[in-house]
């Protein structure tokens, strides 16, 4: 979550950013404005590691997903109105990955609330599902215009969360990481235009991730703030 703050900023600097990974260890997210005496309350959840995300939504398990985190500039030039809102946009991409290697979704068109603290539950428009389970949803924070869109693509169920099925349990597939992230990537400049270059994080970056993390996504009083 530090990490993906520093591209917000990079963001806000005028730098884009999209940005693919994995967890070492299933952990739960919760959601900004989430209550952490929601997690609690779950006894499976309560067990896991967990962090408060800057992103909005709901609670996630992240376990056998790819998560994305994707910042763009204020600029026009990288949120023009015209190509609608990012979230479907995104979607869409994602969606044309999984269809590249074999996985056809659908597409959410109206909400379907659930009162459930896992984010997967809660159905909303521009969410894809397979057999109507939701395997893609995303959530975003704005900062002096710039745009930080988190988002998941569930691969297969975490014994954390078993009622949620992923594309390995709905589809019989065996997607791995290394196999969806070019795809990804491969459709995403297709659909954009931009060219995507691979870059290190700078020497800054790595000291203002650790001084994220030391002030505020390792300190209890963000983590429990709601």
């Amino acid at each position: 979550m530090a990490a993906d703050e520093v591209l917000l900023e990079s963001a806000v600097a005028g730098m884009a950013s999209l940005r693919f990974y994995g967890w070492s260890v299933p952990t739960v997210s919760l959601g900004y404005f989430q209550p952490e005496r929601m997690r609690r309350a779950d006894e499976r959840l309560a067990r896991l590691a967990y962090v408060r995300r800057p992103t909005g939504g709901g609670a996630l398990v992240h376990h056998h997903e790819v998560t994305y985190a994707l910042a763009l500039p204020a600029n026009p030039a990288w949120q023009a109105k015209d190509h609608g809102s990012w979230l479907c946009r995104m979607h869409s991409i994602i969606a044309g990955a999984l269809s590249s290697v074999g996985v056809s979704t659908g597409t959410v068109s109206q909400e379907h609330p659930v009162r459930d603290v896992l984010c997967f539950h809660h159905l909303t428009p521009g969410d894809l599902v397979l057999d109507a389970a939701k395997i893609v949803g995303s959530a975003q924070r704005r900062q002096r215009g710039a745009l930080l869109q988190h988002g998941a693509i569930l691969l297969a169920t975490s014994p954390h969360a078993p009622e949620l099925p992923g594309i390995r349990e709905l589809t019989g597939r065996r997607i791995t990481a290394a196999e969806i992230i070019p795809a990804l990537e491969k459709e995403f400049a297709a659909r954009t235009g931009w060219a995507l270059t691979a870059v290190d994080w700078t020497v800054a970056e790595h000291r203002r991730i650790e001084e994220l993390v030391r002030i505020k996504y390792g300190q209890v009083a963000w983590n429990q703030k709601r």
